[in-house]
Formats: C-alpha cells, structure tokens, sequence
C-alpha cells in the first residue's frame, strides 16, 4: 500500500474534520462467521456538516472561489445530505446559495412543501431541509415530474437570474459528482491507507452506499493511482448496476478531461450492487429500518433510511451469503445522512 507522490491535487479549502476515524465493530463481526468489520466514520467529517458531501466540496468550492464566484445553485431531493451541506458552508463563507430541490412524494399537485417552486411556504420543515432554512438558503421545490424534465433550464434559469442582479454563480451538480467532487475520495484513499497500516490490517473490500456516484468515482480511483489492494463495492440505493457504471465512468472521464489527465490506470475497476435498493429512492422496507435500530442499539452507529441504511443492510446480507468468504476484515465508509432519519421518523416502532 503505497501513497503516489506524483499525484497533483488542485487548491481544496479545509472545511472537514480530519482524518476521520477507522473503527471496529467487533460486537456485530461476533454475530456473523465471516469478516472483522470495520467503519470508516465520515458521518463525524463536522456536526451539522456530516457526512460525505464536504469532502467534495472542498474541492468545488475552492475551484467556484477561484473563479470569482459570490452565489452557488445546487440541486437534489428535498432531504438531500448535499444541499444542506452546501448550504451550512455557503453561510460559513458568505457566499448565497439557492437550492433546487425535487418533491419525492408528488406529482404536479400543491407540493407539502416547505417552498414551492412559485416561493409559497407551508407546513415547519424536517430533517435536512430544516438545516436548509436555518442556513438561510434560498429554496424552490418543483414536483419529481417537473424536477426531472427540467433540470438543465431550471439551472440556467436561476443562472441568469443572479446575473441579472450583478452576482456569478457557480453551478455544482448533484451530490458535487462530478471531476472536480470525486478528487475528494480519491484523497480520502490516502486516508484509508494510513488507517489500515496503523490498524496493520489488509482489507479485502471497501463497501459504501451509491447514490449520485461521486464517492464511488473518487474511491474506485483513489484505489487504483494509490495502487491500494482492495475491491471499492458501492451498494445502490436508487438507480441500477448499469447506470451506476455508466455515471462513474462519466465522473471520471469528466476529471481526466479537466485536469488534463494522460491515461487512466490499468488497474481501475468499478463494482456495483443493486439488490438492496428496496421500493426506491428515498423509500426503505422494514428490514432496512430493523438493522438501523439493530445497529445503533449494538454498537451506538447511527444509520439512515436513504443511503447507509440500506447500504449496511446489503452488506450484511452479503456476509450471510458468504461473499465475502475469503477476506478477513472488510471496511464501511459511512457517507453519513442521520438528518434523514429525522424526516422518516414515523417508520420506526418502539
């Protein structure tokens, strides 16, 4: 496990709490005949910064300082870890930020919604979009229908909008995945190393949940140019295998393209899971909020339904299959997302 020195990082601001730490869970590994696992606590990168969004955008919001820019429009669903994350740091640096937010549950009714994309505001937000609010973010929530026929117009939309104000701003996709957001897993594999030569451990796979595909990108990468020995396997909680492929493949030929890179290595691999995905996007069954309960009773890990949830569900029906058979330790990023659970409250029976 080497750490290339000739790998060249663009400017990046310090916003995380770093490193983050490598923990065992040696309660639960005792439930099961299979690997030590171990979890990679990136729910701790701040407090209301949680999770695996700053990494990235540590990254992008260096590049969107450097370029003059005062505002930041980003999008994602109306719980989304990113948007709140790029709200908290926008306040932190004095830049605006408008969030374009998608109605998981709607169609093109009056959206519950906290902020219509007309600007009306109903009902006392939850979870994620409480901290939205808080930060002083400026919100539009638009139906799932209307959000996904038109992102790109809604992007450019408020784009010209702040131009016509005298403001620049900077335009970061979803969950900062993109060649610019992925350098921050790609760093995070340096972080990794250290974790495990101080832990004198040699895991055979790193597992995480994949949503927009940016961590999986900068993770499977970081892997191959840190010339590290182990299967990054993102598990999916939306879209399938395929799309997965393709969307990292994109993260990473955008970053190749960007910062003029000559070849990719010859020993980048992307693995992808989707059995786990449950009802969609957003939505988890039954079994994924027992293991959540299970998991923070056992070991005091706090999940959530939308991504680590079913991620870590998945991972551990793949240890009862024996997937993982042969390896003797095996590491979770956990990507964070607890604001989510709060949102989702009325799942959980006590």
């Amino acid at each position: 496990m080497i750490v290339d020195p000739a790998i060249h990082y663009p400017d990046s601001l310090a916003l995380a709490q770093l490193p983050t730490p490598l923990q065992p869970l040696d309660r639960l590994s005792a439930q099961f005949s299979g690997p030590r696992i171990w979890v990679k606590r990136d729910d701790l990168t701040d407090c209301a910064l949680s999770g695996n969004k700053i990494r990235k955008l540590e990254f992008t919001l260096a590049r969107a300082l450097a370029q003059g820019c005062d505002t930041l429009i980003t999008c994602g669903g109306v719980q989304s870890n990113h948007c709140r994350a790029t709200a908290i740091l926008g306040a932190r640096l004095g830049l605006k930020v408008h969030l374009i937010l998608r109605d998981e549950e709607s169609g093109d009714e009056e959206l519950g919604g906290e902020k219509r994309g007309d600007g009306r505001q109903a009902t006392v937000p939850d979870g994620n979009l409480l901290l939205d609010y808080l930060s002083a973010a400026e919100i539009s929530i638009y139906s799932k229908a209307e959000f996904q026929t038109r992102q790109n117009e809604l992007f450019e939309h408020w784009s010209q909008h702040y131009a016509a104000q005298g403001r620049k701003a900077y335009l970061i996709p979803t969950g900062a995945s993109d060649g610019t957001g992925i350098w921050g897993y790609v760093r995070c594999v340096e972080e990794l190393i250290g974790d495990f030569k101080q832990a004198e451990i040699q895991p055979t796979h790193i597992l995480h949940a994949t949503g927009s595909g940016g961590t999986q990108a900068g993770l499977s990468l970081g892997c191959a140019l840190h010339r590290l020995d182990a299967q990054v396997l993102g598990i999916a909680v939306c879209d399938n295998a395929a799309y997965f492929q393709r969307k990292v493949k994109a993260d990473i030929d955008h970053w190749q393209r960007r910062y003029e890179i000559p070849a990719l290595p010859a020993n980048l691999s992307v693995k992808v899971n989707d059995d786990f995905i449950g009802p969609g996007y957003s939505q988890a069954g039954p079994e994924v909020f027992a293991t959540i309960k299970k998991i923070a009773a056992l070991e005091g890990l706090l999940l959530d339904p939308v991504y680590t949830g079913k991620a870590f569900h998945g991972m551990l029906r793949l240890i009862e299959q024996g997937y993982f058979k042969q390896s003797n330790d095996i590491v979770f990023v956990h990507t964070g997302g607890l604001f989510g659970l709060f949102a989702q409250r009325q799942q959980l029976s006590f």
